[in-house]
Parts: structure tokens; C-alpha cells; sequence
């Protein structure tokens, strides 16, 4: 269509990365910008223990299993990063997946307004946190003065920042009745272990 327009970005390559790092290099914009980001920290596990150093918490995502520098008997997976102490905190695949979504600026599109909706205590939602991933099913409620989705089955790859889309069905025609941001992600194993269960047995449920 831009070729029979006669527009002049008709032969450019389709972009493959992030348009405003031509050169791909992301860290280096993000130091660039927040100056400091890039700093050395530990690796540690999910009870503190630390497992080995990093050259800057910019330099993983949330899933990410290649390029720890960490050798051990079983798999591990980038889980949580926390900025403030400059730590990559690793753990099992299980401790992926998040059962609890603790949201931020929320807006309710849906019919009446979110404290009618939620006046009963929940309501059933299927939430969308990853645009390739069908709808999951949870319950939106209030919790500590804000709003919070509880996954039924859980959620892998859930961070701070990603959108969460609240639909009225999980599969066919369904309706978007609202959405927010996400504050803060709580592992399923987190969950089950501050109830009293083993975070082995949760693992192994998963």
C-alpha cells in the first residue's frame, strides 16, 4: 500500500527492534538515562542466599534462564529484580507463575462502576497481562484500598509495569470491561509458602 501511495518508506525495512535504539544496544540508553542503573549486585536466591554477581540488573528480564553465570544441578530463571538492593533474584520455573495481581489506575468501562460492581465482595474477570496469551480466569476484588486480580490458575512471566485487561469471557465475542497497571506480582510458591505449604510441594502441583 505505501508503494502505491508512492510513499518513500515503501522499501524500508519492517523494524525489528525497539524503533529509538538504532542500535540495539538497550542498556546503554537506559544507563544513559538513568545514570547508576548499570551498577554491579549479587544473585541471590528466593531465601537470600547468595549464588553469584552481576554487571548490572539492566541487563536481565523477568523468565530469563541463558546467561546467569550460575552453575547448578537444576534450572534457574530470573524471577524478581530488586533495584533498590541491585539484586537478580532467581529461582524454579514455579516460582514464575504469579497467582495474585496487585493493580494500579485502574479504569472500569464496564456497566455501572467498579465499587457497585465490587460492592459484593469479587467479581469474575479472564485478564490478559500478554498480548499472545489467551485470557486467564480470576476474580477482581478490593484489597488494602486498591485492586487486586486473583488468578485461578496462575500467570508465567507477570511484571511490574505490564498492562492487565479485564474481558467478561475468556473465549468467543468477549467484552472489555476495563484495565490498569500492574503495582506488584505475588508467586504462586510465595503464596503457598506464607500459607504454611512447601514451596516443594507447590513446585511439583505445578
Amino acid at each position: 500500500m505505501a508503494r502505491q501511495f508512492g510513499l518513500t518508506v515503501a522499501d524500508k525495512p519492517d523494524s525489528q527492534d525497539i524503533c529509538f535504539v538504532p542500535t540495539g544496544h538497550y542498556a546503554d540508553v537506559i544507563e544513559r538515562l538513568k545514570p547508576g542503573a548499570a551498577e554491579p549486585g549479587e544473585i541471590v536466591d528466593l531465601a537470600g542466599h547468595v549464588l553469584g554477581a552481576h554487571s548490572g540488573i539492566i541487563h536481565f528480564t523477568l523468565g530469563q534462564r541463558r546467561g546467569l553465570g550460575l552453575a547448578t544441578g537444576a534450572p534457574l530463571y530470573v524471577v524478581r529484580l530488586n533495584a533498590e538492593r541491585r539484586q537478580v533474584v532467581v529461582g524454579s520455573r514455579a516460582a514464575l507463575r504469579t497467582s495474585r495481581i496487585v493493580l494500579r489506575d485502574v479504569n472500569w468501562i464496564g456497566e455501572g462502576s467498579i465499587e457497585e460492581t465490587l460492592a459484593n465482595d469479587r467479581r469474575e474477570v479472564f485478564v490478559k497481562v500478554r498480548s499472545t496469551r489467551p485470557p486467564q480466569a480470576g476474580w477482581l476484588m478490593v484489597a488494602n484500598g486498591g485492586y487486586v486480580v486473583e488468578l485461578v490458575d496462575g500467570e508465567d512471566g507477570v511484571s511490574p509495569g505490564q498492562a492487565c485487561v479485564f474481558y467478561d469471557a475468556g473465549v468467543g465475542q468477549a467484552r472489555v470491561l476495563g484495565g490498569g497497571f500492574i503495582k506488584n506480582a505475588v508467586a504462586a510458591v510465595d503464596t503457598e509458602h506464607a500459607a504454611g505449604l512447601p514451596v516443594a510441594a507447590a513446585a511439583a502441583r505445578n
